[in-house]
């Protein structure tokens, strides 16, 4: 029998193509013919690894897919203006790494049976696979360590977790798809700009309309992850409000979310200025572009640090030039037509339902010169 008659023989067998009787005589073959048993072994590890070689270049495949559709560029971007960049990117990318990973090893461990280093336990080359296999593990948990004290906002390796930007402030959810008001002063100048919710997820955004003269600034959430928000809770009341009624906020002084009561002192501000209101709340750095609440939950204005600290009072910018800022945003910059909530859910909640409620329209503006 020719060597290929041979294989042809081989490859029937290992096809399940033979007939009971016919595949009894080989395989009696195969005791007697120490060559012909060999030959068979060589085939089927062959067809193997060619079975093996096909799942890979089909996994490669997949991976370039995967890798066309990620978006360098805003990756790019939010390396540069995300604090929190290594966990956006864990939580977006986390399965498609995990594969690239399992295709690497994957290769190694093709490679080394394909020459036949992986038949001996003893082999110097396997131990010290071995031996890397263990660091590579022991780097990936120090790697999630890190990541998860991130998270929590631990330090890593001792040393405190550092946010880049230079500058925070507070915004407030107009719209459910990320339109975000804030104070003007806050985003002046700014190369880039992120708000992080209370849930500490950092979203890219942009200044879609600002006006200056009344130290208001409309943002807009571009980052891709985003989904969205819930409903919005409150409403904007455009009528002012009264004398010695109560009001809070909420926002982030000092980086840190913080919930403000007090009452309205004043309708209006430093030398009869009627764009502000004077309040008793504490307007600290970081509460700029909060939100200022009335008893029944209603925005009746926007919280003005800048304006407090020159003036040594605190101050809120009325909600009527926040709905004037928000008509007058151009129709070109907009995919859609701004349609403001006009059913309160907050009204008769104690206050701490109120900003338990709230408390994730509210984001932490930061700013990156």
């Amino acid at each position: 029998m020719s060597d290929d008659q041979l294989l042809e023989v081989i490859e029937r067998y290992l096809n399940g193509e033979m007939k009971p009787d016919e595949r009894k005589k080989f395989e009696l073959l195969r005791k007697e013919d120490a060559e012909v048993d060999g030959k068979v072994v060589e085939h089927k590890l062959f067809i193997s690894l060619l079975k093996q070689y096909g799942e890979r270049v089909e996994m490669e495949s997949r991976l370039n897919a995967i890798h066309d559709e990620i978006d360098v560029h805003t990756l790019k971007e939010n390396l540069m203006i995300h604090p929190m960049w290594i966990v956006q990117m864990w939580r977006n990318h986390h399965s498609k790494i995990s594969v690239a990973a399992s295709v690497a090893i994957f290769t190694v461990l093709s490679v080394l049976l394909f020459t036949g280093k992986l038949t001996n336990s003893d082999n110097p080359n396997i131990i010290e696979l071995k031996n890397k296999v263990e660091r590579l593990d022991r780097s990936n948990t120090n790697l999630s360590r890190s990541i998860n004290a991130i998270k929590s906002d631990k330090s890593v390796k001792g040393k405190p977790v550092v946010d880049k930007s230079t500058f925070t402030g507070t915004g407030f959810a107009i719209t459910a798809d990320g339109l975000i008001a804030t104070n003007y002063h806050v985003v002046d100048g700014a190369n880039a700009v992120s708000v992080q919710n209370a849930q500490g997820d950092s979203y890219k955004a942009e200044v879609l309309y600002a006006e200056p003269q009344h130290d208001i600034a409309i943002l807009k959430i571009v980052d891709k992850t985003f989904e969205g928000l819930d409903a919005v809770p409150y409403t904007f009341k455009r009528a002012e409000g009264n004398i010695a009624e109560q009001i809070s906020t909420y926002g982030y002084p000092d980086g840190y979310p913080a919930y403000s009561p007090g009452s309205l002192s004043s309708l209006v501000g430093q030398n009869g200025d009627s764009v502000h209101y004077k309040v008793t709340i504490p307007i600290n750095p970081g509460n700029s572009g909060g939100p200022l609440w009335d008893s029944k939950g209603n925005i009746i204005g926007i919280t003005d640090a800048k304006q407090s600290q020159a003036e040594g009072e605190h101050f809120a910018i009325k909600s009527r030039y926040l709905l004037n800022a928000i008509k007058n945003i151009p129709a070109d910059s907009l995919d859609k037509k701004v349609i403001l909530n006009k059913k309160n859910t907050l009204a008769g909640l104690s206050e701490a339902q109120k900003t338990e409620k709230t408390k994730n329209f509210v984001f932490m503006v930061k700013v990156y010169n």
